[in-house]
């Protein structure tokens, strides 16, 4: 005869799981910020929790999966932020000022911890992009310019390679801000926007 077993119960398992999974995420930051993505190994993220090496690998088998899961949620926490930026931009240039502040803005903030101590490579925030998520958001900006080009009667020669460069100028700018003192989000959306939208001839000009 089978028991079962108590709500209560199996509700204390989820919070356990969910426990050590937050708690691998949390210390794979950590060493991926310390020590950078391909130096790092999964003993070095083991050694930073509390867990045994069988109870880890019943939740990641390698490094990778534990880096595109932070890359997932990360990109999870950034789409409502899209979502308000689409609603209040009525020009393209307002959406893609708007988004780069955002985005900026919110890196900062996700790697506040690391650069307050000093960690080397903070920035893992939009490095991958070959996950669901980055591909979500990646359709997501694009519909959302060409939705935007078009209310303007603005012709998107390619909104594909548009969509690239803008998401490509963020994940590169966003990198190097986060190296330097103060982090300057201000400076960064500037930079990016008129990268964006005027090209880098008159960015190059104005240091001639």
């Amino acid at each position: 005869m089978s028991i079962s077993r108590p709500a209560q119960t199996l509700g204390k398992r989820e919070r356990t799981k969910a426990a050590n999974r937050d708690a691998i995420l949390k210390a794979g930051r950590r060493v991926f910020a310390r020590l950078g993505v391909e130096a790092t190994t999964v003993r070095d993220i083991i050694r930073e929790t509390d867990l045994a090496a069988g109870t880890f690998y019943n939740y990641f088998k390698s490094k990778e999966e534990i880096f595109q899961a932070i890359a997932d949620e990360s990109a999870k926490r950034f789409r409502p932020k899209l979502a308000t930026v689409r609603h209040r931009a009525s020009t393209l240039e307002e959406y893609i000022r708007a988004a780069y502040r955002e985005y900026f803005q919110w890196l900062k903030e996700e790697n506040e911890d690391d650069i307050r101590d000093g960690a080397p490579h903070a920035a893992l925030v939009g490095v991958r992009v070959d996950t669901p998520e980055m591909h979500a958001v990646f359709d997501e900006i694009r519909n959302d310019l060409e939705a935007i080009a078009k209310e303007a009667r603005i012709a998107l020669s390619d909104s594909e390679y548009f969509t690239a460069a803008a998401i490509g100028i963020a994940r590169e700018l966003g990198d190097h801000m986060l190296t330097r003192r103060p982090v300057n989000v201000d400076g960064a959306t500037e930079f990016a926007t008129r990268l964006l939208l005027e090209g880098g001839a008159s960015l190059a000009q104005e240091t001639n």
